[in-house]
């Protein structure tokens, strides 16, 4: 199976974080030869990109280490506890993770840390999410048409899909130098941003010089010469892994949650949102538009009613089934960003190494791959 044109494959993969998830534009191959460490046959970035977009990847199992220092305050992390999933808050610090694939409708994502151990499983329609620090379960049975795991960290493949999309002039696409990783050897594609704008310095994608999957992806802040996000396998196996590794069995005293169909998944252990995800008339919820292009996208998100970020963090935290502390904490955090004003209106400022966000006091969400001034010249359109 081609891992490029599997769109549950990738989505599988991994995903980066929220403002490298932004990139658009593409780029205008090179040609410039791979390094001498380790020694490969020289190929050229359009031959390299032809190996990424015709392997195929029929199973895996790996450790994956992320590690992200993007400049931020521990929102993500505190984001993650409020809403019950762990794996909502892996853009920040250091995560170790085994990943298993069988197959677009076999995989199991294990996250390990010291308080714990959260797993995500999928083996065909059934999908489930078990947390070891409560003993908790949730199941739900997917549709027919189900689709492949939620997003959630794991490998560097889907990273690698996201910022080879929209392969254009913004970008330029080179080889870097060839490398050992998870002690296998792998050419390294450099994707350069044309648009000095962009916080973006380069994104790095370490190819495995054999299977042809990504082993490595790296994102660089402007003026940073270490990643500010990297996601790598440590050690990885390309024979499919057994069929016991899919099958979820329950420890004792587990407490199960069935989850119904069409229901948005709550914390574990928790009972499913059920409340609309839509506004009357069907409209997707919330609205969306971007603003420019390329590496220097801005989205605009409308999320509704104007509310005191205390108070919208709060009654998500409450409405996530949080625990009090880490509500508040979460509400404490929104509430300390600095505060910002200008002909666009005023608001809350959050900004990191890679990407900025700017939350409106009407209600908006300005988010891109951009300084802080491109966002108040998006928030003014």
């Amino acid at each position: 199976m081609s891992v490029m044109k599997n769109r549950a494959v990738l989505r599988w993969l991994v995903p980066v974080t929220a403002g490298v998830a932004v990139i658009g534009g593409g780029a205008a191959v090179g040609t410039f030869a791979a390094g001498a460490d380790p020694a490969l046959p020289p190929r050229s970035a359009a031959q390299l990109l032809d190996d990424l977009r015709t392997s195929r990847l029929d199973g895996l199992s790996g450790t994956v280490v992320q590690r992200a220092d993007l400049g931020l305050p521990p929102i993500a992390a505190l984001a993650g506890r409020a809403t019950g999933n762990e794996l909502a808050g892996l853009v920040s610090g250091t995560h170790t993770l085994r990943v298993w694939y069988g197959g677009e409708d076999r995989q199991r994502i294990a996250l390990v840390d010291t308080l714990g151990e959260q797993d995500v499983l999928r083996n065909g329609r059934d999908v489930w999410t078990w947390r070891s620090r409560e003993n908790t379960a949730v199941h739900r049975r997917l549709p027919a048409d189900g689709k492949a795991l939620p997003s959630a960290p794991a490998t560097p493949a889907d990273a690698a899909q996201q910022a080879l999309a929209a392969i254009d002039p913004t970008t330029a696409v080179t080889v870097g130098r060839s490398a050992t990783v998870a002690g296998r050897d792998a050419y390294e594609l450099v994707l350069t941003p044309r648009d000095t704008a962009s916080l973006v310095h380069q994104v790095r994608i370490a190819l495995d010089a054999k299977e042809h999957v990504p082993l490595r992806f790296e994102v660089l802040a402007d003026g940073q010469d270490e990643p500010a996000f990297e996601v790598a396998f440590t050690q990885v196996d390309f024979r499919t892994p057994d069929a016991d590794q899919f099958h979820f069995n329950p420890p004792p005293g587990v407490k199960v949650t069935e989850e119904t169909a069409g229901a948005r998944p709550g914390p574990a252990g928790k009972a499913p949102d059920k409340s609309p995800g839509r506004r009357p008339g069907g409209a997707e919820r919330p609205d969306v538009r971007t603003v420019g292009t390329g590496w220097t996208t801005v989205v605009v998100a409308k999320l509704g009613d104007p509310a005191t970020l205390d108070g919208a963090a709060k009654a998500g935290g409450a409405k996530a089934g949080a625990d009090a502390p880490d509500a508040d904490m979460l509400a404490k955090v929104l509430g300390d960003l600095p505060k910002v004003s200008g002909d666009w209106g005023s608001g809350r400022l959050l900004s990191g190494k890679l990407f900025s966000v700017l939350l409106t006091d009407d209600g908006r969400v300005v988010a891109g791959l951009v300084t802080p001034e491109r966002l108040y010249q998006a928030a003014k359109g």
